[in-house]
């Protein structure tokens, strides 16, 4: 079940430094919600039948232009109908003057406003990239992620099946760690997740008979990361002699995490097998598939299988995926 998120203004003007024109009250008590904005051209020309009061307003140079192009009373009435919508805030780019009527509606209608150096494209995509990180649809699963070999791989299954000590051992291979016990999943568009670790438990692992350890002060800060995409997902389950497990790969399983389909495959669990070398292997396996390579097809095609019975290499979805 995901919920809606907000970040404070505050944060945001710290992020983007953003120069302060008006705030009717503390920044940090000031929320955005929305991951969408919008520029108010339409708005100005006097169309207010549709409009989005949650979206982030960014005026660029067409917007306060067009403003100083309207005769004094309808460039008044104009701002005083768009801050009358009670948009979150208002942001300026370019380092352009304020008009004087923007101004006083802003502060008319207690609407905060603010000022940004950035040309309004560059500000545009920034912000909406960040938004979509702090305002994401998340969820939180039990698994470790790591990255290896560049891939973000996600490491699922029940409690004392050997997930951190896989990770420990992957680390000493010289793959990265984002998140131990507790990965924070957040969907930042419709194709990408983005795991990570909360941040009161980063960089902290629990080895059964040792205890918790911290991987960024015993192995440095090569051995950890922030974030990281998930492109993969291993389910390690326990050895079930009653299960057939997939032998050659030609099926392509995925796991639904927030709507996206994610490349899974799952590795039983049993006393002798390698398993952070067997995960190395499937991430490298899975960028040959990506690359258009695969070894089953492969060997099937020499062994004669007419190629119109094997089923597809990559589905579409997934192809979309990785792009």
């Amino acid at each position: 079940m995901t919920s809606k998120f907000d970040i404070s203004l505050a944060k945001m003007i710290q992020d983007f430094k953003l120069e302060t024109i008006f705030l009717p009250r503390p920044a940090e008590e000031i929320k955005v919600s929305s991951t969408e904005v919008n520029r108010p051209g339409l708005q100005l020309a006097g169309f207010f039948d549709v409009f989005d009061h949650h979206r982030v307003q960014i005026l660029g140079k067409s917007e306060i232009t067009f403003i100083h192009l309207l005769d004094h009373g309808t460039a008044v009435e104009r701002c005083e109908r768009l801050c009358a919508l009670r948009p979150p805030v208002m942001v300026v780019t370019r380092s352009l003057e304020v008009p004087p009527m923007l101004l006083d509606a802003a502060r008319h209608e207690n609407i905060p406003l603010l000022r940004t150096s950035d040309n309004t494209c560059d500000f545009m995509s920034a912000l909406i990239s960040q938004l979509n990180v702090d305002l994401g649809p998340r969820i939180t699963r039990h698994g470790v992620l790591m990255e290896i070999y560049g891939d973000g791989v996600l490491i699922l299954g029940d409690s004392g099946v050997g997930k951190s000590e896989t990770a420990i051992e992957l680390i000493a291979r010289g793959h990265r760690l984002v998140a131990d016990d507790a990965v924070e999943i957040r969907r930042i568009n419709a194709h990408t997740l983005v795991g990570t670790s909360p941040e009161n438990i980063r960089h902290f692992m629990e080895l059964r008979g040792i205890g918790v350890i911290n991987a960024r002060r015993m192995y440095g800060m090569r051995a950890v990361k922030i974030a990281e995409r998930i492109l993969m997902i291993v389910q390690l389950e326990l050895w079930d002699e009653t299960k057939a497990y997939d032998r050659l790969g030609v099926d392509n399983p995925q796991m639904d995490i927030l709507g996206i389909p994610i490349p899974c495959v799952t590795v039983p669990v049993k006393p002798g097998r390698n398993l952070s070398v067997i995960i190395e292997a499937a991430t490298m396996n899975l960028r040959l598939k990506k690359l258009g390579y695969s070894a089953p097809h492969a060997l099937m095609k020499s062994l004669g299988m007419p190629e119109d019975d094997l089923p597809p290499q990559v589905t579409p979805e997934l192809h979309s995926y990785w792009q």
